[in-house]
């Protein structure tokens, strides 16, 4: 991938990933994460708490379906990948609004405060497409992608918005 600015971010799921299919079969996943910042008093001689910032994620493919049957809301995880941003029109306003999302390359739980078991998948090529409009993306594989390996054989280029 590293089509952008790359950044690693360690922090909460806010909500349970939200995994949906393009309309040619391609696994997307959105969930948001909150990073909580600290800052060292040292008048105190302490950590205290400063806040947190909270990122939206995508990840697309075999990546988003592993995200959805491993992650939910409340777990800690780590989150590697590229820095976008997007631009959308207010719906009351009309004006143009502007905010950054992480696309994914890599995810997984944080181990300073769990354990997992790791089991390895089939693995499946694919990258994302270029823009995505996830307001018409389905929340279930369409039919005729049923028993197709995931990326289904098309690139960005090929990958119709959804």
């Amino acid at each position: 991938m590293n089509n952008g600015t790359q950044v690693t971010i360690v922090g909460n799921l806010t909500d349970d990933p939200e995994l949906r299919f393009t309309p040619s079969g391609a696994a997307v996943v959105k969930f948001s994460v909150a990073v909580n910042r600290r800052v060292f008093d040292r008048q105190a001689n302490e950590w205290k708490e400063a806040g947190a910032d909270f990122h939206r994620v995508t990840a697309w493919r075999t990546l988003a379906e592993n995200v959805a049957g491993t992650l939910s809301k409340g777990m800690r995880a780590v989150i590697v990948g590229d820095l976008k941003q997007r631009s959308w029109d207010d719906q009351k306003t009309g004006e143009k609004r502007y905010g950054w999302e992480l696309e994914a390359s890599a995810v997984g739980p944080d181990l300073t405060f769990a354990t997992a078991v790791v089991a390895k998948v089939a693995k499946t090529g694919g990258s994302a497409p270029g823009d995505d409009t996830w307001a018409s993306a389905s929340r279930e594989r369409p039919a005729a992608a049923v028993g197709v390996p995931a990326g289904g054989g098309q690139g960005p280029e090929d990958e119709p918005p959804f």
